[in-house]
C-alpha cells in the first residue's frame, strides 16, 4: 500500500491564475489542493512599515536576473495582495501583435472580442470600481493637469478597490489593512475554500514527476515562516491534473526542473519572457511652476510638496494606445506612487551627466522627495527574456531571509524595445517639462537591469508549437493534464496593467481543464456562478464553452 497523499487537482500558486482555477474546479466537485510558497496573511498582518519581517518583505519576491529583475507577490492571494489594484482591459490591437516572431502571437481563437465575455466574468467576480475625478489623488490630478496643459488626455483608472473603505493611506503594496482592496482573499479564494479546496501556505513546489497510473506527482518543500532560505520538511502529492500558476518567474523554472522526470519540455518553456515593457520615470517638480503654470494649490502656500498620500495609480494617459500606430510605438503612461526604498535608489538625477543614481547630485534630489511625481510606462517589448538552467531550489538563490534572490533570467533588450522605451521617455518629458514645470529622467537600469512588476509570457499560449509552450487551452504541449493559467501564459506585453487579462484568460481556460479532468476520471462539472453568486455574465460566455471543452 502507498501512503502518498492524493488529490484530483493540484494547483501551484494562489494568485489570479491559481485562485480562479481552484474555485471553479472545487465548485465543480473536484478535490483541490493549492500549494502556495508564501505565507497566509490577512488585514491584521499587513504592516505599514518597510522593515525586515514586515508584510512588505514577507509578501514580496524580488529576484535579480541578468538584465531584468522581477518584483512579484509571495503570499496567499499572490500578486492581488500586493498590487495597486489597477484593472483595465487590454486594448484591441494587443491581440493582433506580431512581436519577434513576425506573425500573430496570439492563438487564432483569442481576440479582444472572444475574450470580452471572460473579462465580463471577472468583472462579475471581482468588484471593480471605475474611479471618477472626485476619487483621484492630488498627485493623479497634477498628472492629469500636466497632460491637459500639454494637449493630452487623461483617464481615471478602474481599480479593484472599495472607495468607501479606502482611507488613502497608500500602503497598498504591503497589503491593505482596511480590506478596501478587493484582492483574491475576498473573492475566489474564500469561495474555493467554501467548496472544500485546501490552501497550504509555505509550500514551495520543486518539480513534477509521473506516476505509474498516468497521473502526476508534485514534489514540494515546506518553507520556514521567518527565513525563506530554510526548509522545515518536504513531501509529495499525487494528482490527476496539475495547474501551474506560480507566476511567470517561477512556473517555467518548475517545468525546467521537471524535464528530467517528465521528458522534454516545449521549446517555449522559459523563453519569450516579457516584462510588460515596464519602465519608470521620475519628474522633479518645480513647486512655483505647479502653481503658476497649472494653477494648482493645496493651501497654506503649498502647490504640491508633501502630498504623497493617496491611492496607487489613479490617472493614466492612453493617447498612444492607438491601433493605427506601428507596433512598438504604442504605450501607456500611468501616474504611480512608488514607496521609498527601491524608488529612491533607482531614480536618476534629471539633467545630470553620466550615471547619477548615487552621488552628491542624487543626495540633493533626495531632499526634494516630496516634490517627485513618478510615471509608469508600459510599452510593447520584444519578448527578449530567456531562463537559464534552474537553481537547486525554488526560482532563485535566496540572498536574504525574505524577499531577495538571484534568478536565472537573462534579458537583452532588442533595438525595437529600446526605441519604444525612448519614445515613451520622450513623451513623459514633453508632457512634464513644458514651461519649466518639471525635470524628468528615467530610472537607471545599471543596478538591477530592467525591472517589472508584471512578468509575462515565459510559457505562452499560441498556435505555433515552435514559439509557444501551451496550446490555446493552456495545456503544456506534450504533457496532457498539465496546465498553466498565470501571467506566463500571456503571449506578450499588454501596454496596460495585466491583472484583468490574466484573470480573463484563466476563466477561459477552465472549461478545457474540466474536460481534461473528466477524461482522467475526475467527477467534475463546469458551470459555477461567480464567487458572489452572480450569473449574469455567464450568458455571453455560454456559446464558447462547447468548443473549449472539446478534446
Amino acid at each position: 500500500m502507498s501512503s502518498t497523499e492524493r488529490t484530483d487537482v493540484l494547483v501551484v500558486g494562489s494568485g489570479f491564475g491559481g485562485a480562479i482555477a481552484a474555485y471553479h474546479l472545487a465548485a465543480g466537485g473536484a478535490k483541490v489542493v493549492v500549494l502556495e510558497r508564501g505565507p497566509w496573511l490577512t488585514g491584521k498582518d499587513f504592516d505599514q512599515d518597510f522593515k525586515l519581517g514586515s508584510s512588505y518583505t514577507r509578501a514580496f519576491d524580488f529576484v535579480v536576473g541578468d538584465g531584468m529583475s522581477i518584483l512579484g507577490g509571495n503570499c496567499v492571494g499572490g500578486g492581488s495582495v500586493v498590487y495597486f489594484a489597477a484593472m483595465p482591459r487590454a486594448p484591441r490591437f494587443v491581440f493582433e501583435r506580431h512581436g519577434s516572431i513576425g506573425r500573430r502571437m496570439w492563438p487564432a481563437a483569442i481576440s479582444r472580442d472572444t475574450l470580452e465575455p471572460w473579462y465580463d466574468r471577472v468583472a462579475e467576480s471581482i468588484p471593480i470600481y471605475q474611479q471618477g475625478w472626485n476619487d483621484v489623488s492630488y498627485a493623479g490630478g497634477l498628472w492629469a493637469a500636466a497632460c491637459d496643459h500639454a494637449g493630452r488626455t487623461a483617464n481615471p483608472v478602474p481599480v479593484a478597490v472599495d472607495p468607501t473603505q479606502c482611507v488613502n493611506c497608500n500602503w497598498m503594496m504591503a497589503g491593505c489593512r482596511f480590506d478596501a482592496k478587493k484582492s483574491l482573499l475576498f473573492t475566489y479564494l474564500p469561495a474555493a475554500l467554501s467548496h472544500g479546496a485546501e490552501i497550504r501556505p509555505l509550500h514551495e513546489v520543486q518539480h513534477i514527476s509521473r506516476t505509474d497510473d498516468g497521473g502526476y506527482r508534485v514534489h514540494y518543500q515546506v518553507v520556514d515562516d521567518e527565513d525563506y532560505r530554510l526548509t522545515t520538511g518536504e513531501g509529495t502529492i499525487d494528482a490527476k491534473i496539475i495547474v501551474l500558476a506560480a507566476g511567470a518567474g517561477a512556473t517555467p523554472v518548475i517545468l525546467q526542473r521537471s524535464e528530467p522526470h517528465l521528458g522534454a519540455m516545449p521549446h517555449g518553456v522559459g523563453r519569450y519572457f516579457s516584462g510588460n515593457g515596464e519602465r519608470l520615470n521620475t519628474a522633479i517638480l518645480n513647486e512655483d511652476k505647479v502653481r503658476d503654470v497649472l494653477g494648482l494649490e493645496r493651501g497654506n502656500g503649498l502647490a504640491y510638496e508633501a502630498n504623497q498620500i493617496g491611492r496607487g495609480p489613479v490617472v493614466a494617459n492612453w493617447d498612444r494606445l492607438d491601433g493605427s500606430l506601428p507596433e512598438f510605438e504604442r504605450f501607456s503612461l500611468e501616474q504611480l506612487y512608488f514607496p521609498p526604498g527601491l524608488g529612491t535608489i533607482l531614480a536618476q538625477v534629471p539633467g545630470a551627466e553620466g550615471v547619477s543614481w548615487f552621488g552628491v547630485d542624487k543626495k540633493e534630489v533626495l531632499k526634494r522627495w516630496r516634490s517627485w511625481l513618478i510615471i509608469f510606462q508600459m510599452i510593447e517589448d520584444n519578448n527578449e527574456g530567456v531562463f537559464g538552467p534552474p537553481p537547486a531550489r525554488g526560482n532563485a538563490d535566496r540572498l536574504s531571509q525574505q524577499m531577495l534572490g538571484v534568478g536565472r533570467l537573462r534579458y537583452d533588450p532588442t533595438p525595437q524595445t529600446l526605441r519604444a522605451w525612448a519614445l515613451a521617455d520622450a513623451e513623459c518629458k514633453d508632457i512634464l517639462e513644458r514651461d519649466g514645470l518639471a525635470e524628468v529622467a528615467a530610472w537607471t537600469n545599471d543596478v538591477v537591469g530592467a525591472y517589472t512588476v508584471h512578468p509575462l509570457s515565459s510559457c505562452r499560449i499560441g498556435d505555433d508549437p515552435a514559439t509557444s509552450a501551451l496550446d490555446d487551452r493552456h495545456e503544456v504541449r506534450g504533457h496532457p493534464g498539465i496546465f498553466v493559467t498565470d501571467g506566463s501564459a500571456v503571449p506578450g506585453a499588454l501596454t496596460v496593467n495585466p491583472a484583468m487579462t490574466i484573470s480573463a484568460l484563466a476563466e477561459r481556460a477552465i472549461p478545457g481543464i474540466v474536460a481534461a479532468a473528466r477524461e482522467r476520471g475526475v467527477e467534475v462539472t463546469y458551470g459555477a456562478p461567480a464567487p458572489n453568486g452572480g450569473v449574469a455574465a455567464r450568458k455571453a460566455a455560454a456559446p464558447l464553452i462547447p468548443e473549449l471543452m472539446r478534446r
